[in-house]
């Protein structure tokens, strides 16, 4: 299937916490990109949910944002492994702090694609 988004997505597994009132469980992303990021989980949120997000970036930059649940797909937590898109995909609403951390480490993904 072709992909239906103008978005450039980068595929990076990045070690984040999130939830609804505070960042406690711990997740990984699969892809990030300007806009959102896509959270791999089997904890997931009913879509229009707000979550905070924790991000750790290489270099043990954090990030923390407000995110809303765009989209979600639950797949068996055995299955989590086998199956390409498995969790959330997350709209980025605001940046709390680390908004700079963040856009620079996605410049550097930008230039290497």
């Amino acid at each position: 299937m072709a992909e239906k988004r103008d978005i450039k997505r980068h595929k990076k597994r990045l070690s984040l916490r999130f939830g609804t009132d505070s960042p406690s469980r711990l997740a990984f992303t699969e892809d990030v990109s300007d806009h959102g990021l896509f959270i791999k989980t089997t904890n997931l949120c009913t879509p229009g949910t707000r979550i905070q997000v924790e991000l750790t970036l290489p270099g043990d930059d954090s990030v923390f944002l407000e995110g809303m649940v765009r989209w979600t797909k639950k797949v068996p937590p055995q299955m989590i492994h086998l199956v390409k898109k498995s969790g959330m995909g997350i709209k980025i609403m605001k940046f709390i702090a680390g908004e700079e951390a963040y856009r620079h480490f996605l410049a550097e993904l930008h230039e290497k694609s």
